[in-house]
């Protein structure tokens, strides 16, 4: 299975859209900081999940991932962070 998701940082009100196969495993690099040079790694603070889906294929996933990046995505995206 794969995983759409976006995770938010309250301290900086920001969002990020990615996708994956091992969910748990990824929500745990982006706390850790593993990637230095990543988005998530610029924002000190914490990233808290607030949205996902499931895929059984990494295509589907990743057409999924690209919608929600779109404009309408991100409107989808920002309501559910405004209702936190």
């Amino acid at each position: 299975m794969y995983f759409t998701y976006a995770i938010f940082n309250k301290k900086h009100k920001k969002i990020y859209i990615g996708q994956t196969k091992d969910l748990e495993n990824r929500l745990k690099l982006h706390a850790e900081k593993i990637f230095k040079n990543s988005y998530t790694a610029r924002f000190n603070g914490d990233w808290q999940i607030i949205y996902k889906e499931e895929f059984e294929t990494k295509a589907e996933s990743l057409r999924r991932e690209k919608q929600l990046k779109s404009y309408r995505g991100r409107e989808f995206i920002h309501r559910i962070v405004d209702n936190l």
